[in-house]
């Protein structure tokens, strides 16, 4: 089944329900799930999910849409950069030094973590609420979303659904951007 199959018939059916908790992971305080997709559909993907987030409007449910690349340069831009001056720089610097800076900013100065919390509704309702994390993407190679669904435990209380561009290995392994190598211990369900 294709990416865009199943986004209609498996995910979103759970999104629409009642309370999507329970379809969405098998842990109580970890109430999301990954929806991977091939990374060269991701202007496909952003299409896709303006027409679901309608769709879940209209069946009732509050979506939220939260921008990791929002949130990345957002974070950048706190310590001063801008994304410019880190392509700038990358040359002079080199890459590892610039994913290294980056991943810093989002671990310790301005952690990814909090600035994702901080657009989540103050008045989360596991029915009303769905939360979409998407241009996750733009964190390649600097930041691994498992390491941001695992810091939301207990923060995140709605069902959420975290959009990865990547592939699929096994029944639990994602390769993020299909380029680094597949992390074996994705613990929410993937759709």
């Amino acid at each position: 089944m294709n990416w865009k199959e199943r986004l209609k018939h498996d995910l979103e059916p759970v999104l629409a329900s009642a309370d999507p908790r329970g379809r969405l992971s098998a842990y109580h305080d970890m109430p999301y799930s990954i929806f991977h997709y091939p990374p060269d559909v991701e202007f496909d993907l952003r299409s896709e999910l303006d027409l679901l987030a309608t769709r879940l409007e209209n069946a009732g449910k509050r979506v939220t849409r939260i921008s990791l690349a929002e949130c990345l340069f957002s974070a950048i831009a706190a310590e001063g950069y801008s994304a410019q001056d880190m392509l700038e720089n990358e040359p002079v610097t080199g890459v590892q030094t610039m994913v290294d800076t980056i991943h810093s900013i989002l671990e310790s100065s301005h952690p990814l973590v909090d600035l994702v919390a901080a657009k989540l509704p103050a008045d989360q309702s596991p029915t009303k609420d769905v939360v979409l994390l998407n241009r996750t993407g733009a964190l390649f190679p600097v930041y691994r979303s498992h390491a941001l669904l695992e810091q939301m435990k207990g923060r995140l209380n709605v069902p959420a659904v975290l959009f990865y561009p990547g592939e699929l290995d096994g029944p639990t392994g994602l390769s993020f951007m299909g380029a680094l190598d597949p992390d074996p211990n994705y613990r929410p369900r993937i759709f």
